[in-house]
């Protein structure tokens, strides 16, 4: 969805948290015969291309910590920057992420345009929830790229691989094209 496009009442960006009634809801979506090129092109239709280099903030809740290791790695070894949350970060570190690091004010850097991605799956019944949901609304207001699911993340990861993979922007062909082409 367009977060960037949505305001509070007070004026401020919203939270691009999405409740289980509104995951299913979308504007696009992307054809391919592979998952990652076909969820690149979703995304450029809706955002504008994924960022292929850059940093990215991670701040992942408890349940989410095993589950984010593989691919931030995978982030960290096609060259993004990793800085995250200390308790995230620490984790990251123990599982050989080394380049790491702790940050304090993410909205501000996400203000300053720092960030890529921004990937935060904290709800908001945790400790970290009311700063997580300023991270996101920042990331909205900005047009950052937000990441709020594990499952998210690996489709982001895989979009990346296959762009590296073609090395070729991906080829857009309108429905009734891919239509007709099923149809044959």
């Amino acid at each position: 969805l367009p977060f960037h496009r949505f305001r509070t009442k007070e004026g401020k960006g919203v939270d691009s948290l999405l409740s289980p009634e509104m995951k299913s809801t979308g504007e696009v979506m992307g054809i391919d015969s592979s998952f990652g090129t076909a969820f690149a092109k979703s995304q450029t239709a809706s955002y504008g291309s994924l960022p292929t280099s850059g940093k990215v903030f991670v701040s992942v809740a408890n349940r989410d910590k095993r589950a984010m290791i593989f691919p931030i790695k995978r982030l960290a070894d096609l060259g993004f920057e990793v800085l995250a949350t200390s308790s995230t970060a620490e984790v990251l570190r123990r599982n050989g992420i080394v380049h790491t690091q702790a940050i304090g004010d993410v909205v501000g850097e996400i203000v300053g345009g720092k960030f890529s991605f921004v990937v935060s799956t904290s709800d908001d019944r945790s400790p970290a929830g009311a700063a997580d949901r300023a991270i996101r609304a920042a990331a909205s207001a900005h047009q950052v790229h937000s990441i709020t699911t594990i499952r998210g993340l690996g489709a982001v990861v895989q979009a990346l691989e296959a762009s590296v993979a073609t090395d070729d922007a991906p080829e857009l062909i309108p429905l009734q094209e891919a239509h007709r082409s099923l149809r044959a």
